[in-house]
């Protein structure tokens, strides 16, 4: 029994060992110190006017740092609750969360600690970076196993060189909340338009819920599911002692009130500028070894935000009265024509025919037309495009075609 036991023990060991020395490269690659020193996530660019205004951001990941100090305690007590009840007491691997993960064969989670969701995210350990194609044994159930233990080593080497507070400050601004919001201040204001500071506790404990499935706990997508994982966020917090019995029954009934924008990188004050600003900045990224799209840069232009805003609403009303023009000259009239100016004839059929919905309706009913042409004039509530903003319409999609 003994033997056994020691025999485990060294096994262990010399596995860890060989792991973290990627040993005859059967595992892939762990980071060095420098890289764990100075650990990197993409940073959106922003780009400002002369008065100070933010125009854009250029970015692949809509990020922007916070600091320990813009997090409200009642974010981290939520986040705690939730993910990392043992966060204070151990030091990246929480053996008690691992067990009763392996008894409920992972249905009461995966056991992973904050620390070592911070790894996942920074060093990219389920994407590729460390193990996929670089080690050997990188594939199948032996694949994940090995990354599983990389996310531990890096676990314990990131509590060993950072505090609790920059590991916390570290996950919050490293994690995706789904809807293009990476960190929580791109996903306070995404979700409620507010700064992190200014979150309440429902809106906090909503946001804590979204990080394990973005998609399918989106309050913007998915309201009920996302209100009843709010609600089991809360009954965490209350469970721990974060909340008092009344706090929770009343946290509890308030709706999820949201404030719902995604920021895409062509929104903001003068995209065409941004544009032209954009080509420079990348010929200067390229010969200085930056970055436009991920190191966080801050440029400062010589464009007036309240002379540009001006100019942006003058052509916007003239354009809107070009357009009432045009549409008195056309009204009544169909627009797809030759270049002698005559009608095109069955020209919505013809362009319907080359879509992807015909040709999956003619599948779907076997070349049956008279089924397909139902489905094509069949009408549904849609959203479109106008000038004035989205709008909601009821459609068909032989309507749609002929709208755009």
């Amino acid at each position: 029994m003994w033997v056994l036991f020691v025999g485990g023990l060294v096994g262990l060991v010399l596995y860890v060992g060989a792991v973290n020395l990627n040993f005859m490269g059967l595992f892939g690659r762990m980071p060095n110190l420098r890289t764990l020193e100075n650990p990197k996530s993409e940073l959106a660019s922003e780009i400002y006017s002369s008065d100070g205004v933010l125009l854009g951001k250029y970015f692949r990941e809509n990020r922007t740092p916070a600091e320990y100090r813009d997090l409200p305690q009642n974010l981290v007590d939520a986040l705690v609750a939730t993910e990392d009840v043992r966060f204070e007491q151990h030091s990246g691997i929480d053996f008690k969360s691992i067990m009763r993960a392996v008894a409920g064969l992972g249905r009461s989670g995966g056991g992973s600690t904050l620390s070592q969701q911070v790894a996942k995210n920074l060093f990219k350990t389920r994407a590729g970076n460390l193990n996929a194609g670089d080690g050997t044994l990188s594939d199948g159930k032996v694949g994940l196993l090995i990354t599983k233990t990389k996310e531990w080593l890096l676990a314990i080497r990131l509590e060993r060189n950072y505090t609790k507070r920059e590991i916390m400050r570290m996950y919050l601004n490293t994690v995706d909340f789904g809807s293009n919001a990476y960190g929580i201040n791109t996903a306070a204001k995404t979700f409620f338009n507010k700064k992190p500071k200014e979150l309440t506790t429902p809106e906090a404990a909503t946001l804590v819920g979204i990080v394990n499935a973005p998609s399918r706990f989106s309050p913007a997508l998915h309201p009920v599911r996302s209100k009843r994982r709010r609600n089991w966020v809360l009954q965490q917090m209350s469970k721990y002692g974060y909340l008092t019995p009344g706090e929770l029954v009343q946290d509890t009934a308030k709706a999820i009130v949201l404030h719902y924008s995604v920021e895409s990188a062509t929104q903001g004050l003068a995209p065409y500028f941004r544009t032209e600003v954009a080509k420079y900045l990348q010929a200067w990224a390229r010969e200085t070894d930056h970055d436009l799209y991920a190191d966080g840069l801050k440029i400062y232009t010589t464009i007036d935000s309240r002379m540009q805003a001006a100019a942006e609403q003058a052509v916007a009303e003239h354009l809107a009265l070009q357009q009432k023009w045009f549409s008195a000259q056309w009204k009544g009239q169909l627009p797809w024509r030759d270049e002698n100016g005559k009608v095109i004839p069955n020209f919505l059929a013809t362009a319907m025919r080359r879509t992807q919905r015909y040709k999956s309706l003619m599948t779907q009913y076997e070349g049956n037309k008279d089924s397909v042409n139902y489905y094509l004039r069949h009408k549904y509530r849609m959203t479109v495009f106008s000038w004035q903003g989205e709008k909601e319409m009821l459609m068909s999609p032989l309507d749609s075609l002929d709208y755009y």
